[in-house]
């Protein structure tokens, strides 16, 4: 028998990951920004994702969207819990959207609006970062509902992974630059990659020591045996995409940086799954507790199938026509 429960489940996963992949690379370029002196870099570093970082977002909208319709308990615990993070994080993409419009309208105000794109794409890079650390440190529920403080999401846990996305952002940034531009910037990107990927893995480090401290279950998820032998291949993937990344930028080699910085989210992601795996609210509430009626489940699903199959293809067909450098000078005004 189907269990449409867990093939919603896939179906958000898959929209979160999508969300991280695309919108990443978008919001790491914003988080580059403020080291960017020259205007004219600014201006072709925002060309390089103009026409498609609101595409990008949409998978935020399935994500978000699909949660509340498929699993209305887990919507309704986990919101009240992540308020702040959240209205954070959306006026930060509320910011650096309107200055993605505006900074190309206006010279006397630019550079505020170069303020605004950085300060929006970093406040809500952080703001990600500290809802998966609240989201994994575990929600306080009793019964159905929230149970916990207006402020039980900060810890030091969560502005740990806040700050290790802002990083891991800025590293799928300037792996997308290096593949879109040419020239010093292009350079640039190479030479940040390095000391960026080093901050990346420390970070994939001490989160994955820091979380089995936090749960038992994760820790002997983990660490026992035979478990440890089935999941040794994703921290040796992890190292394998470090090497890959250390090496592509030695070798000036334009096409990986960005693939291998993809690997390195992919693999984090999914040791996050095999870690939460099957709580949709660690460790109170599990996807079948939080499924709308099957028959509910089973009417989106139709739904989920037209849709999804229509925004591949539209993201697809944007990087397809859009493919290709970006120059100086030339783009999105």
């Amino acid at each position: 028998m189907i269990d449409i429960a867990i093939i919603w489940a896939a179906i958000i996963a898959f929209g979160v990951l999508a969300y991280v992949a695309l919108d990443g690379f978008d919001l790491g370029i914003g988080v580059l920004f403020p080291f960017m002196r020259k205007e004219a870099d600014r201006d072709t570093m925002v060309n390089a994702v103009a026409p498609v970082w609101d595409g990008n977002e949409t998978w935020l909208v399935l994500g978000g969207g699909g949660l509340m319709a498929a699993f209305p308990l887990a919507f309704s615990i986990l919101m009240p819990a992540l308020y702040a993070p959240i209205i954070a994080m959306l006026l930060g993409l509320i910011f650096r959207g309107v200055a993605f419009e505006f900074r190309f309208r206006t010279r006397r105000g630019k550079i505020w609006w170069d303020v605004a794109f950085a300060v929006g794409s970093i406040v809500a890079t952080f703001a990600q970062g500290v809802v998966l650390g609240a989201f994994v440190q575990g929600i306080a529920v009793e019964g159905r509902q929230y149970a916990g403080g207006w402020f039980d999401w900060l810890s030091a846990f969560s502005l740990f992974t806040g700050a290790a996305l802002v990083a891991g952002y800025a590293l799928l940034g300037a792996g997308w630059l290096v593949l879109k531009t040419e020239g010093e910037l292009q350079e640039r990107m190479f030479r940040a990659v390095t000391p960026l990927t080093a901050v990346v893995l420390l970070f994939i480090l001490g989160v994955s020591l820091w979380t089995p401290l936090i749960d038992t279950a994760i820790a002997h998820r983990w660490f026992s045996w035979p478990n440890m032998l089935f999941l040794a291949p994703v921290p040796m993937l992890v190292a394998a995409c470090g090497v890959g990344l250390f090496t592509a930028a030695q070798n000036r080699n334009e096409t990986w940086p960005l693939p291998l910085a993809l690997g390195l989210f992919v693999l984090s992601y999914l040791g996050l799954g095999i870690s939460l795996f099957p709580y949709v609210v660690p460790r109170s509430v599990t996807i079948w507790d939080a499924a709308a009626p099957p028959e509910s489940l089973l009417f989106l699903l139709i739904g989920g199938l037209i849709l999804l199959p229509i925004i591949l293809i539209y993201t697809g067909y944007a990087y397809w026509v859009f493919r290709g450098k970006v120059r100086e000078g030339e783009g999105y005004h």
